[in-house]
C-alpha cells in the first residue's frame, strides 16, 4: 500500500511539474553529445533492422533477441544522460537553492524504473 501511495504522489509532482515545466537546456560536453549520438545513430540503425526482419517474416525468437539488444542499448543511454543529470544539472539547481530538482529526479527514476 505505501509503494502504491508513493507512487501516486510521484504522479501529481510529475503533472504538476510539467505544468510549470520551464525552458531549460543540458549542458553537455561535446565528447558526451558525440557519444550519445554515436549510441542513438547505432540504435536507429537496429531499430531498422528489426523492421526489415518483421517484413522478412525472420522466428520470433530471433526478433526478440534483437529487441532486447536494442532496449539494453536505450537503457545505456539512459545511464549516460541520468549521470550528467546528477553530476550537472541536479547539482546545480540544488546549490542555487532549488530543491524542487529531487521530486523532478524522483519521477524522472520511476520513469525508468517502469520499463
Amino acid at each position: 500500500m505505501y509503494a502504491r501511495t508513493e507512487l501516486m504522489n510521484l504522479e501529481k509532482v510529475s503533472e504538476e511539474l510539467t505544468e510549470k515545466q520551464v525552458c531549460r537546456k543540458s549542458h553537455h560536453p561535446d565528447h558526451i553529445k558525440k557519444d550519445l549520438t554515436n549510441r542513438l545513430n547505432r540504435i536507429e540503425g537496429q531499430i531498422r533492422g528489426i523492421k526489415g526482419m518483421v517484413d522478412r517474416d525472420v522466428y520470433c525468437d530471433d526478433i526478440i533477441t534483437q529487441l532486447s539488444a536494442t532496449q539494453s542499448a536505450l537503457n545505456s543511454v539512459a545511464k549516460v544522460l541520468l549521470q550528467g543529470h546528477l553530476k550537472g544539472c541536479v547539482v546545480e539547481r540544488i546549490t542555487e537553492g532549488d530543491e524542487e530538482v529531487l521530486d523532478e529526479l524522483l519521477v524522472t527514476i520511476q520513469k525508468l524504473m517502469r520499463k
